[in-house]
């Protein structure tokens, strides 16, 4: 059997009468684990029921890792036994779990260069902090939404030339990100030791982190992103555990550096070998693999709780764009139309930045060392027009 063959993903469906309930699928196969414990209660312990028969993953999140191993028993028992388990039908997914903080990291060496030469183009590609420590910012946690939902073009002010002026952005973009859901939750002035990643961390999704790269380039110096990043962020409706994802592990591109403060240096560094796909109206464009992302999770998170900031239950963090080495590769259309001036040509014709209308889907496949690949799911989003009317 494929290591990809037992891989599986969590999410929570709303039905018509409002009722929701905890999903697990696994390839086309999707089961309503409220329905299947409440058919199997003899076999299902005690301590996982209530988490599983719950409306969000929020308590399954805060049970912890022991609580996890035994959910994730229930999950694959759940998905093969085809005597007890109907498929279930007609439901929407909805946000999985409750966003408490979100993060988002700048973890991509190409990606940053590449930003660096079209937003900086007389200074260094990168700062000096880049190369010591995973550069992040806050997002706002009320707009990070599940896939499927709207997009409206954010307004706000941007500058051409001496020009300052309010309007809609016109350089409307996206990033392809990974991102990562925090279960258990750390005390107020204990940093979390990088080894201890999997003590906290959930699971995996995939994500789309809208920017308005007008209003970010004339807002984020000298303090950084702000307005043209907290309109939208779009994630996957299905998480994947981490523990799923151990044999897609690979070393850290950081791992031989000997600059790193101890608290980034792990004992076993590790990435993870995931392939993300961007379409834009049917169309793939780019496949940035998150395979050459400079700063690890485990760096991530350890940077974020490293001054004593705690941890909750259902924080989010994401890498930041995932950039590879050449145009086909690279997550956002900043660097792949080279901030518009060199257009994609689509079959709906030149496409410089976003269009109303449009409709992008960030996707993506985790590959195992044998081989074989699972499917993580997607983040959807269409762009519709401004709703401000100032």
């Amino acid at each position: 059997m494929s290591q990809a063959s037992s891989v599986y993903s969590l999410g929570v469906a709303e039905f018509a009468d409002g009722r929701r309930t905890i999903l697990v699928r696994r390839d086309d196969r999707t089961v309503d684990l409220g329905d299947y414990i409440a058919n199997s209660l003899q076999s299902v312990p005690e301590e996982v029921q209530d988490s599983l028969r719950a409306k969000s993953l929020d308590t399954l999140l805060a049970a912890g890792p022991e609580a996890w191993a035994r959910a994730e028993k229930v999950a694959l028992a759940a998905l093969t036994d085809a005597a007890t388990v109907k498929e279930p039908e007609s439901f929407r997914l909805v946000r999985p779990f409750t966003v408490a903080d979100y993060v988002d990291f700048y973890a991509s060496r190409e990606h940053a260069q590449n930003v660096g030469r079209i937003f900086r183009p007389t200074s260094p590609d990168l700062p000096a902090a880049w190369f010591a420590l995973p550069i992040g910012y806050h997002g706002r946690s009320s707009s990070v939404v599940v896939s499927g939902t709207p997009v409206r073009r954010p307004a706000g002010l941007t500058r051409h030339g001496q020009n300052i002026s309010f309007g809609p952005s016109l350089k409307l973009d996206l990033e392809a990100e990974v991102g990562f859901v925090v279960g258990t939750p750390s005390q107020l002035s204990e940093p979390v030791n990088i080894d201890d990643f999997e003590s906290h961390v959930f699971g995996v999704c995939l994500v789309n982190d809208w920017s308005a790269r007008d209003i970010q380039a004339f807002e984020y110096v000298p303090l950084g992103p702000f307005l043209g990043k907290s309109f939208a962020t779009t994630i996957s409706p299905w998480i994947t555990p981490l523990s799923q994802l151990q044999g897609t592990r690979i070393e850290a591109q950081s791992a031989g550096d000997p600059n790193l403060d101890k608290y980034l240096r792990s004992s076993e560094p590790w990435g993870l070998d995931l392939e993300l796909e961007v379409v834009i109206n049917g169309e793939v464009v780019s496949r940035p693999p998150y395979s050459h992302m400079h700063w690890s999770p485990a760096q991530m998170l350890a940077h974020t709780t490293v001054n004593g900031a705690p941890l909750s239950t259902g924080d989010f963090f994401a890498s930041g764009t995932v950039s590879g080495p050449d145009l086909t590769t690279v997550g956002s259309l900043l660097e792949l139309t080279k901030d518009g001036t060199e257009p994609l040509s689509t079959k709906r014709g030149a496409l410089g930045y976003l269009e109303d209308g449009d409709t992008v889907v960030v996707r993506g496949r985790a590959k195992f060392a044998d081989g074989s690949t699972a499917e993580l799911g997607s983040a959807e989003g269409t762009v519709y027009p401004t709703a401000h009317t100032h």
